[in-house]
């Protein structure tokens, strides 16, 4: 059979969405690719985030290939899963463009997992994998009821099989690019001690969290730690550097510490971006951190004060104090530090900005609180709404709109309503040609 695995252009006008605008290496398709080809099928990747692909040329494309299955993905790429833009305008002009040279139409990514009746409607989707989907989507020529982790409608009725897919990451190949994908990957995420002189990548050494704090949306994808072998990983590494990457970064949820593959880190010539817990790393694994390559971490402390933290659900180990030294000690190994604050009411405004000076007096640079969006199926939005519906998405997006006034830098100053950013394609899918 014939898979083709496209991840949309995307366009992020008018969204709240937090995560990076530049493209990313779709990994999610790049396990799915090695696993459907092992199988024995065909796969296109057709990447219109990173090549800049209009929808007609996605469309002849796919055409071109004439694919049993086409997948869409409802998020820029794992590493953006969790935060993923709650509208899914940009998936539904894909797929409207598509629909009739898609074969079956299969959407992945958060939305299928948390809301799969809603991501279903809205794409037009034929059917929907809950959680992981590489898996996953090597079984789709099977009768669907024998299939786990999917959803579909037959005869007007919603069926889902079992709940979300979580992968087996010791079973999972080393992946390979393409040479020219990666000569096409210039950014490189999250770093800013240097100017990029060769191609950045991102990869995974681990997936899941063994954490559950009320704000992170992973329960229904990406949900329980796992870790990669560390020779899948090493060989994975070692195919970026062949390929020129001078840079990667790790989209762990949470990058541990883990002496053996920093040791190995240490013995190459790369290197590496990170998002961890700094409560979770002693003064000597930073110092190794930094030996292995390690020129940007990203911290979650989320909030200043022990309350905050515990109404989050951080189970930090370390005091306010603490984490400051312990973020100022890891500056001394890693050119760039920075501490994630969200806004929290039980922080003092002029606490928290004395706070962020301080640590800017020594090098680490704090973010100014941002709101933070109550993601479909995060513990926090079941503690206010109860289980997610069909509604979840514009619930919680007209509550962040209410109570908020100022947004992130990086979001749109005004932005706009759920309804306003997806009604359009709704009403196209609608009066779409059977």
């Amino acid at each position: 059979m014939k898979y083709a695995l496209v991840n949309p252009k995307w366009n992020f006008e008018g969204s709240i969405y937090f995560g990076c605008r530049e493209p990313h290496l779709p990994l999610e398709y790049g396990y799915s690719r090695l696993l459907l080809e092992r199988a024995g099928h065909e796969v296109l990747i057709v990447d219109a985030q990173l090549e800049d692909l209009s929808l007609e040329e996605i469309r002849r494309r796919v055409a071109r290939f004439g694919p049993d299955f086409t997948v869409i993905t409802t998020a820029p790429s794992y590493l953006f899963w969790r935060c993923a833009p709650p509208e899914l305008r940009v998936p539904q002009q894909t797929a409207a463009r598509l629909r009739n040279d898609a074969g079956t139409l299969v959407v992945v990514g958060p939305h299928a997992s948390t809301t799969t009746g809603a991501a279903l409607t809205k794409l037009g989707a034929d059917l929907a994998i809950l959680g992981e989907c590489e898996e996953i989507l090597p079984m789709l020529g099977w009768d669907w009821e024998t299939v786990p982790s999917i959803g579909y409608r037959r005869n007007g009725v919603l069926c889902i099989n079992r709940g979300p897919h979580a992968s087996d990451m010791s079973a999972l190949p080393s992946l390979t690019w393409p040479v020219d994908v990666i000569r096409r990957h210039r950014h490189h995420h999250h770093r800013f001690e240097a100017e990029p002189q060769g191609p950045g990548a991102e990869m995974e050494t681990s997936r899941g969290c063994p954490y559950h704090c009320v704000f992170c949306a992973k329960d229904n994808f990406r949900d329980d730690y796992r870790k990669r072998p560390l020779e899948t990983i090493l060989r994975e590494i070692d195919g970026l550097i062949g390929t020129g990457v001078e840079y990667v970064y790790f989209i762990d949820e949470i990058f541990l510490p883990n002496r053996p593959l920093l040791e190995a880190l240490a013995e190459r010539r790369v290197k590496i971006g990170i998002q961890t817990r700094i409560d979770l790393w002693s003064v000597e694994m930073l110092e190794l951190l930094g030996r292995a390559g390690c020129v940007s971490i990203e911290a979650g402390v989320e909030s200043i004060t022990e309350e905050g933290r515990e109404l989050l659900d951080k189970k930090c180990r370390l005091s306010t104090g603490q984490i400051a030294e312990r973020l100022i000690a890891a500056k001394q190994f890693v050119p760039f530090v920075q501490a994630n604050l969200l806004q929290m009411e039980a922080d003092d405004r002029k606490a928290v900005e004395a706070w962020r000076q301080h640590l800017e007096q020594h090098g680490v640079w704090a973010n100014k609180p941002v709101p933070f969006f109550v993601y479909p199926g995060s513990p926090e939005y079941q503690r206010r709404w109860g289980a997610t519906d069909d509604y979840a998405w514009e619930r919680a997006h007209e509550d962040y709109l209410q109570i908020n006034d100022q947004f992130s830098d990086i979001q749109e100053q005004k932005p706009l309503p759920l309804v306003q950013l997806e009604l359009p394609q709704r009403e196209s899918l609608r009066t779409r040609p059977k």
